[in-house]
């Protein structure tokens, strides 16, 4: 929890966490012309996956908050999608670092197609920092499931193996990409992908490893 009791002291929501005992997540909305709503389904099918299995409340009314607004910090974890571009302003970067430094926690899905332009934006947000892939030992993969071989291949862009890539900001890991996977895909509602329920059900359980690992503190 040291994470949170970081990012609580300085968030207005610890009134509103302490008297509902809930967490509610958000969606990224940024600009450049990517599908920033993207699977609109996801994130509240991973809620709800979460309040199933662990002994906590999220909420699943999932709203989308502006990369560049003070309402970021109302949130412990942001999901971030889409196809294609993606911008930061120099107040939006700022933003977002802000966030993240004071125990935020970011998570990108490559939708397919916006790798390219995430990558520049996020060197705008950690200039000093490069992405780098998380070694299939990282506890991000040994929460409530195991994931010895690391992500899932959800669904196939360029037939290419599945990575879990990282930002560290004083050892802490800040910010998790999933690229070549596409878990946000799988956490859609069944009818849009018609996925098989075993690959849905393995991208559900990364995506509680993710909630947990960030949430309640787990890093053993």
């Amino acid at each position: 929890m040291k994470r949170f009791l970081l990012f609580f002291a300085l968030c207005a929501s610890i009134s509103t966490f302490a008297q509902t005992n809930s967490w509610q997540l958000a969606v990224l909305k940024y600009n450049g012309g990517g599908d920033w709503y993207g699977n609109p389904s996801s994130v509240p099918n991973l809620a709800d996956y979460c309040n199933s299995i662990f002994d906590v409340k999220l909420e699943n009314e999932i709203p989308y908050v502006e990369v560049g607004s003070p309402d970021l910090f109302n949130y412990p974890f942001v999901h971030m999608t889409g196809h294609g571009n993606v911008v930061f302003s120099s107040s939006d970067a700022e933003n977002l670092r802000n966030y993240l430094i004071a125990g935020g926690f970011l998570h990108i899905s490559d939708n397919y197609g916006m790798d390219k332009y995430v990558r520049q934006e996020l060197k705008k947000v950690f200039p000093e920092f490069d992405l780098v892939e998380l070694p299939f030992s990282h506890p991000i993969y040994h929460q409530q499931f195991d994931f010895n071989q690391g992500l899932p291949k959800v669904h196939e862009h360029d037939n290419s193996s599945p990575q879990g890539l990282g930002l560290f900001y004083e050892g802490r890991l800040v910010l998790f990409y999933d690229y070549e996977c596409d878990l946000g895909d799988g956490w859609e509602d069944w009818e849009v992908h018609k996925d098989s329920e075993e690959l849905r059900e393995k991208s559900f359980q990364m995506g509680a490893n993710m909630i947990q690992y960030v949430l309640m503190g787990d890093e053993n």
